[in-house]
């Protein structure tokens, strides 16, 4: 018998394994269940796969997506490996022959759909076979507290009565909370097994938070100019709009959603993956299982329901290693709709969910430390430098007289209206519906009138995250008071936002400042050449108002350049050298 170091070389052309994967597979190997946490393009199918070839007999390896089964036996066979799979798109004939050739142990892997479980037949068959390792992928599927619950998951347990007493069960999943993780331990009565939970850092993962108004012109911003991008929306129209406004752009994109005709929907998933096409506008029906290493970029229209589901989409970026960026765009609106859906359905715990993934936009720190700490996971560093709070600057103001002004409107308007219309009437406006209701005789009538209506409707997001406001009605969301606003309402409790402040050089600016604007441009043509070398926005590298400082103090040793706003150890060390260079060759021009 081969040994697992032999395999790994011979097979998958690897020298070494990765932390915690020989510890898994030489528990399998043993006997003993497993639970294994790891990240998306953490190496996790080779833990359960090497189990199967090492050993006699035939490894089952529950897959919830037919195109996972495909893309992993395809592999596994230009590998030299015996593998196949059952799903429901098999042909008869090719179903008898793949059930025989199983039966008399012909596979090393054999791929299964969950819904099989339910066959009979099928299980039938299974007790009558050789099987070494019962593997359950996405294994987040069988709890419901997971972001994808799939009751077709529930059936696996039956597997333990039809195998031979012994063989190992094996659950792997990229995302799950400490909670979830007991879940899939109760529920597919996995006996001690040996965990390894891998760190959820990918290190060469930059996130972007980005308060966006106008998404639509957003978008463009941040699709990369080379390697592949997947752009999330949350509804189907959402994503046929973004589709044919990047095909009206000229650019090479196509579009996925649950909606379009199966042939033409694996046509453009495969024009993805091919890369014949690029840029993917999807809903989330589109990615689990999608082996596609070279994704640079994913993007976020809209913002996700929770956290796990928001993870495990943008960590489809950069499965390979290299530098790749999730960029989430997010708006007051954005949260407006999810807790509304949110509040209509049925789902337990969708609530606590969608506030962490609200915090998470809203949040002033490191997006990969909050990422992380929702992971049960502390990391080592306070800022990590490759995130848009690190690199960019964020402001935080107090809220609380705002908050008691939109609650004392929404308390004279009876409770009986939404977002709109109480941001309407904060700000003074005259139209026919305000009249109607006579609200420009109420006493709140245009005491927010300085506020712009963004800002208005993002601080009722907050309050609304924070659970000093809920949502109610049938067809359109009503604002309404919790258990929670009056403390608010009294200012026994305080509420502070964080923003991230604008990118903009103000008309006035120039004349507030004393700098050179030829330097400036010299500046900023530099930082627009790393900012398309490194596939990121510029005022990652550097904000304006960082080069506006450069312009005005000329920094040319690491001491003055340490002062510049918004310039630590990190933009000392990465871009210090050269933009002193252009300040030296400025002041000897002089």
């Amino acid at each position: 018998m081969k040994t697992i170091d032999t395999i790994l070389k011979e097979y998958y052309g690897y020298d070494t394994f990765r932390p915690g994967q020989k510890e898994l597979i030489q528990s399998l190997m043993n006997g003993q269940d497993v639970l294994g946490i790891m990240p998306t393009g953490g190496g996790k199918s080779l833990c359960y796969q090497i189990p199967a070839i090492c050993q006699e007999g035939t490894g089952i390896v529950i897959s919830p997506l037919i195109s996972l089964m495909k893309d992993q036996v395809d592999a596994l066979q230009t590998m030299g490996v015996k593998a196949g799979y059952i799903n429901s798109q098999l042909d008869p004939a090719t179903y008898r022959e793949t059930m025989d050739k199983a039966l008399f142990g012909y596979y090393d892997l054999l791929y299964i759909a969950p819904e099989r479980i339910a066959s009979e037949h099928f299980l039938n068959t299974l007790g009558h076979m050789n099987i070494n390792i019962v593997a359950v992928d996405e294994a987040h599927c069988i709890s419901q507290w997971g972001q994808d619950f799939r009751p077709s998951y529930q059936t696996i347990p039956q597997l333990r009565d039809v195998v031979s007493a012994g063989v190992p069960f094996a659950a792997f999943t990229a995302t799950a909370t400490t909670l979830v993780k007991n879940d899939i331990t109760e529920q597919l009565r996995l006996q001690s097994p040996h965990e390894f939970v891998a760190s959820f850092d990918r290190p060469n993962l930059y996130f972007s938070v980005i308060s966006s108004k106008q998404k639509s012109k957003d978008v463009f911003r941040y699709i990369g100019k080379e390697g592949a991008t997947i752009i999330y929306c949350n509804t189907r129209k959402n994503v046929e709009s973004v589709y044919n406004n990047l095909v009206k752009k000229g650019l090479p994109a196509t579009y996925y959603h649950a909606g379009i005709p199966t042939q033409e929907r694996n046509k453009n998933q495969d024009d993805f993956i091919y890369d014949r096409k690029p840029i993917i506008v999807a809903t989330n029906a589109f990615g689990m299982g999608i082996d596609k290493s070279n994704v640079r970029k994913v993007i976020h229209y809209n913002m996700p329901l929770d956290m796990e589901s928001y993870y495990q989409e943008a960590g489809r970026a950069g499965r390979d290693g290299a530098p790749a960026e999730a960029v989430l765009l997010y708006s007051g609106q954005d949260i407006i709709t999810n807790t509304f859906l949110i509040e209509q359905g049925n789902q337990p715990h969708a609530k606590d969910k969608l506030n962490r993934m609200i915090s998470y936009c809203k949040t002033g720190k490191c997006l990969r430390t909050y990422i992380l700490n929702y992971f049960d996971e502390t990391p080592n560093w306070t800022r990590c430098e490759h995130c848009s709070n690190c690199d960019g600057q964020t402001e935080t103001m107090d809220v609380t007289v705002e908050c008691q002004k939109i609650l004392s409107c929404i308390y004279r308007m009876d409770q009986r209206f939404g977002t709109g219309m109480v941001t309407d009437v904060l700000r003074g406006k005259n139209n026919e519906r305000i009249r109607q209701f006579r609200f420009e005789q109420l006493s709140t009538y245009g005491i927010m009138a300085k506020y712009t209506d963004s800002t208005i409707k993002d601080i009722i997001s907050l309050m609304l995250s924070e659970g000093y406001l809920t949502l109610s009605g049938d067809k359109y969301p009503i604002l309404n008071f919790t258990q929670k606003s009056n403390a608010l309402l009294q200012a026994e409790d305080t509420l502070i936002m964080t923003r991230k402040i604008v990118e903009e050089i103000p008309h006035t600016i120039a004349e507030a400042v004393d700098y050179d604007e030829s330097l400036f441009e010299e500046l900023r043509k530099l930082r627009l050449e790393i900012a398309q070398e490194i596939g990121k926005p510029p005022f990652v590298v550097f904000t304006d108002k960082s080069l506006i400082d450069m312009a005005n103090k000329l920094p040319t040793t690491d001491h003055e350049f340490l002062d510049i706003h918004g310039v630590g150890q990190s933009k000392l060390v990465n871009y210090g050298e050269t933009f002193m260079a252009i300040v030296k060759e400025y002041k000897e021009s002089k």
